[in-house]
């Protein structure tokens, strides 16, 4: 028995940690792994490769398709419910004209404080004693 049947014994997470492995040792080495393991079918639920083609494999794969299709991937973005995509659209707006209102309230917040410690900081100065005169400012002869 060969090394690489060996590693198609244990399955994907062998292969991912061999190359994940080799791109930590050598990259050029994790590279041609990569290239390998796409080519020969081994990654990605391929349906060229024999062990992968196992009927519990061809599950596994169709339930990780499925899961992309909830998710949006490669689709419109639509959950098929007219009502439910009308009732998503409008809460997505609504919370996004929310977090611009914070955004503005947050911004104002920051100036109204700006704006008092700049006032506190002029009024101090307006108050403070009269004291000596600064010293005279060395110039370069």
């Amino acid at each position: 028995m060969g090394l690489i049947e060996k590693i198609d014994d244990l399955g994907k997470p062998a292969w991912i940690a061999l190359m994940v492995l080799s791109f930590i040792l050598f990259w050029p080495v994790g590279l041609a792994l990569l290239i390998y393991l796409k080519g020969s079918g081994r990654m990605f639920c391929s349906k060229r490769y024999g062990q992968w083609n196992m009927p519990d494999a061809r599950a596994a794969c169709g339930e990780f398709r499925g899961w992309k299709r909830r998710q949006g991937w490669g689709r419109s973005g639509t959950s098929g419910n007219v009502a439910f995509d009308e009732y998503r659209v409008e809460t997505l707006n609504r919370l996004d004209e929310e977090q611009r209102e914070f955004r503005d309230f947050l911004d104002k917040l920051r100036a109204a404080k700006d704006r008092s410690e700049f006032d506190q900081f002029m009024a101090d100065r307006r108050n403070r004693p009269a004291t000596e005169p600064p010293p005279p400012v060395p110039t370069a002869a």
